[in-house]
């Protein structure tokens, strides 16, 4: 309990540092991060934190990375949370709602160690394991799979994109594999990835 409590004093005593993200120069703000992560990591060392800026305020995202044994850690110490002011404190990366941005193809590449990839240029095809019928797989379709495929991180950044996407819970407790591919081009079989969240809602429901 004392590591949560020193998490959450740490947290509440230097907020504002978080707010103000943009008006601190980068190396004393990485002095901050870097002591909030340890102070987190003394909970627990395979936790993360995500801080999230908006207009009127920001929000503390604490992260599981999607590993399920970690779930309830994260649900104790934001149970525990005290009430900030401009502050929403959140469990779990949230399911993105926004996805017009996909849907138009003005969303960002996202980097992640050297591999570029958009989450509107990345579509999927249902997989079946025909010895659990109902578990629900995966196969993401990437169109530059080619040049990444040997990238020991690749399966890495697919995941954290995904994780983004349908939140960290469905990405943990939905899918039960995934494979990689190469995206081919048009085939009446593949979804649009933005697609993925809706269509394990329609599945959860049959």
């Amino acid at each position: 309990m004392e590591t949560i409590t020193n998490f959450w004093n740490h947290f509440q005593q230097n907020n504002f540092v978080f707010l103000l993200l943009n008006e601190i120069p980068k190396d004393e703000l990485k002095i901050h991060f870097d002591k909030l992560i340890e102070i987190l990591h003394q909970y627990n060392k395979d936790l993360d934190l995500i801080i999230k800026n908006k207009k009127n305020g920001a929000e503390l995202i604490i992260t599981a990375n999607g590993n399920p044994y970690l779930f309830k850690e994260v649900e104790l110490l934001v149970h525990h949370a005290p009430v900030i002011d401009r502050w929403k404190i959140t469990a779990f990366l949230q399911p993105e709602t926004k996805l017009t941005k996909y849907e138009n193809g003005t969303d960002k590449p996202l980097e992640y160690y050297g591999i570029t990839l958009r989450i509107s240029e990345m579509y999927f095809i249902p997989l079946e394991n025909p010895n659990k019928p109902t578990d629900l797989g995966i196969k993401v379709l990437l169109k530059n799979y080619i040049i990444h495929k040997d990238n020991p991180r690749l399966r890495e950044a697919v995941y954290i994109h995904i994780e983004h996407l349908i939140g960290e819970k469905s990405f943990a407790n939905d899918i039960a594999f995934i494979e990689i591919g190469q995206f081919e081009g048009d085939n009446e079989n593949q979804i649009e990835l933005y697609n993925l969240k809706s269509y394990i809602d329609i599945e959860m429901d049959n």
